[in-house]
């Protein structure tokens, strides 16, 4: 495949594994707020699913590595020809 079809597939593999794992972080954090009931005052409770919070550092983890990938072919100056092994 030519080098930058490379890059545009890990431009759109980056921005996937971002926007997902930025929701899998908002599904797995869940505020609830309760009222004043007699003696006990107003307070909001958080919950953390831990599922969805450790598929999005799955996710994260996974962008960076296409960020890393991507950075890497990016830089990189492409061959020019078949790369020979010198035997002794």
């Amino acid at each position: 495949m030519k080098r930058w079809l490379w890059i545009a597939v890990d431009i759109m593999f980056f921005a996937i594994f971002s926007v997902a794992a930025v929701y899998a972080w908002h599904a797995g954090v869940r505020h609830t707020a309760f009222v004043a009931d007699g003696d006990q005052p107003a307070f909001t409770s958080t919950h953390y699913s831990g599922s969805w919070l450790g598929l999005s550092v799955l996710l994260a983890t996974a962008a960076g590595l296409f960020a890393l990938d991507l950075l890497v072919r990016a830089v990189s100056r492409p061959r020019r020809g078949p790369v020979h092994s010198q035997r002794w």
